[in-house]
């Protein structure tokens, strides 16, 4: 029979999968609504990506109740190795929109409205998702779980990407340069399309995960 602690680390586990689930569903869902407000790009792409995030996370959380009856196999099942490529897809898919979008706004000198919600949304994400990677991590390490440990790598790239938004918002509301929001995208793009390789290379059971970062 398993120790009490080992159940209680992997239902510590669960809860911030599902937190993550739940955080990146609103934060997707607010940070469309003001990207296409104030006509920011840079939001807009934020929010997108958090909504693929949701994807990701809801196979770490499949990922999570299975290793909880079988500790000793990490090896990803079918739902997770196809949570990952949709994931991947999806990544791909974003990448390539927002690099057109971001060089068509280049061209046409286009300038949002305003970014406060930009610098707003970007500074609560970086907070929250620092939160979430040292409890990962925390619980990763105690469970010496590989899995955990990436999902926590993963979140730390979601404040990566949270940063690129809260700079670039910063950068126009100080300066007026519309150009900052459409580069602000093309980081989102570029940070995307890695995000996209990593996640096919774990469905092919590669041991990639998050930029190295585990």
């Amino acid at each position: 029979m398993k120790p009490p602690s080992f159940e209680k680390l992997h239902a510590t586990a669960s809860l911030l999968a599902v937190l993550t689930i739940i955080y990146n569903f609103a934060e997707g869902l607010i940070s469309i609504w003001f990207g296409i407000a104030d006509e920011t790009l840079t939001l807009f792409a934020f929010g997108v990506d958090s909504y693929i995030e949701v994807i990701s996370a809801v196979g770490v959380w499949h990922m999570l109740r299975r290793l909880r009856n079988a500790a000793d196999d990490e090896d990803r099942d079918a739902f997770e190795r196809r949570a990952l490529r949709i994931t991947g897809a999806s990544f791909y898919v974003l990448a390539v929109g927002l690099a057109v979008t971001a060089t068509w706004n280049i061209y046409t000198g286009h300038e949002p409205d305003t970014t406060v919600w930009g610098i707003i949304i970007g500074a609560v994400s970086i907070v929250c998702m620092w939160l979430l990677v040292h409890y990962k991590k925390r619980t990763g390490n105690a469970l010496n779980s590989k899995a955990i440990l990436a999902d926590a790598a993963c979140s730390r790239v979601c404040m990566l990407l949270s940063l690129v938004l809260l700079l670039a918002s910063v950068g126009y509301e100080l300066t007026g340069i519309g150009i900052l929001d459409s580069l602000g995208t093309l980081a989102i793009a570029w940070l995307s399309v890695n995000e996209g390789k990593e996640a096919f290379q774990k469905a092919k059971g590669l041991s990639c995960c998050c930029h190295g970062a585990c």
